[in-house]
């Protein structure tokens, strides 16, 4: 299971829920009749809509406010083996080693998504733009970059 956001309220009374998400691939995700899973539920979206940074989503057969308070607050999965992407997950970058040429930079522990970029953590203590002018390429095991001055501070 991937998490993808968080149900952060719900909205109206036709037990429309409110999701924060910065998945990189929502256009995949969230589409009428696709899964999702809260509280370990596979849920059928039923209408899916965009209201300012929200994913608002209403579900098969929850059609009240009172039905779906009990989603507030809690995660939002998806099955990756029900999708097909058309790219690199952030998830599956994490772990992989980080080398500049044939220099070891570290390993990735974290993709950090924010409304403006993503960013790559590197040992916890250095963060890489995920775009082509730093990542040169990505294989299975490794991660090639190229570095610019005093983008990553050395010792």
């Amino acid at each position: 299971m991937i998490k993808i956001g968080k149900v952060t309220n719900t909205h109206g009374l036709k037990g429309e829920i409110r999701i924060l998400s910065h998945f990189k691939y929502k256009d995949v995700i969230f589409k009428i009749g696709n899964v999702i899973y809260i509280n370990n539920e596979a849920l059928e979206i039923n209408s899916y809509r965009v209201h300012k940074e929200y994913d608002m989503v209403t579900l098969k057969g929850y059609n009240n406010i009172d039905n779906v308070l009990k989603f507030k607050g809690k995660n939002v999965y998806i099955d990756e083996n029900d999708y097909r992407f058309p790219g690199i997950l952030n998830e599956e970058l994490i772990g992989l080693d980080v080398y500049e040429n044939d220099k070891y930079i570290g390993k990735i522990t974290d993709v950090i998504t924010n409304n403006y970029q993503e960013l790559i953590v590197i040992d916890n203590k250095y963060l890489i733009p995920y775009v082509s002018e730093f990542i040169k390429e990505i294989k299975k095991d490794k991660v090639q970059i190229n570095l610019i001055k005093g983008l990553i501070n050395e010792d």
